[in-house]
């Protein structure tokens, strides 16, 4: 399944756009919507994604530390994000304070003049603890 777009609906019984094959009721969704918090850096960085898989960016910029975090996230209304995969994680548990998660994102871009292109995003995420929850420090492009 593919999402996007600002505001784009995921049923509470559909699959969570992160991949894990849970519902999104029980997976990303809660805390997307703020209802709880990730235990782990992969939870937050699987919300992240999700988050801008359907537009919910105010998640994004809420999960981002205030240290690095830009002052605006707006969603790209010509991507569409289209599967996540985790390739690594290292420390990020419930016991630790700092994390990492190397990830590739899939993407759909229909920009451009030569019609839509897909593409991946592959990432090395750093994650850290403030206040007991886990928010995004910074990320290597690869």
């Amino acid at each position: 399944m593919t999402f996007a777009g600002e505001g784009a609906v995921v049923g509470q019984g559909e699959s969570c756009p992160c991949g894990s094959a849970l519902p999104y009721a029980v997976c990303c969704g809660p805390l997307v919507a703020g209802e709880r918090l990730a235990s782990t850096a992969e939870q937050l960085m699987r919300s992240r994604y999700t988050a801008y898989a359907v537009g919910a960016t105010e998640h994004v910029w809420r999960t981002w530390h205030p240290a690095t975090r830009p002052e605006r996230v707006a969603p790209d209304p010509t991507t569409t994000w289209s599967g996540l995969t985790v390739l690594r994680v290292e420390g990020g548990s419930e016991d630790d304070e700092t994390g990492v998660v190397e990830f590739v994102a899939r993407y759909r871009e229909t920009s451009g003049r030569r019609g839509p292109r897909r593409g991946e995003l592959h990432e090395v995420s750093s994650f850290g603890r403030r206040a007991g929850r886990w928010l995004y420090v910074d990320g290597e492009v690869r």
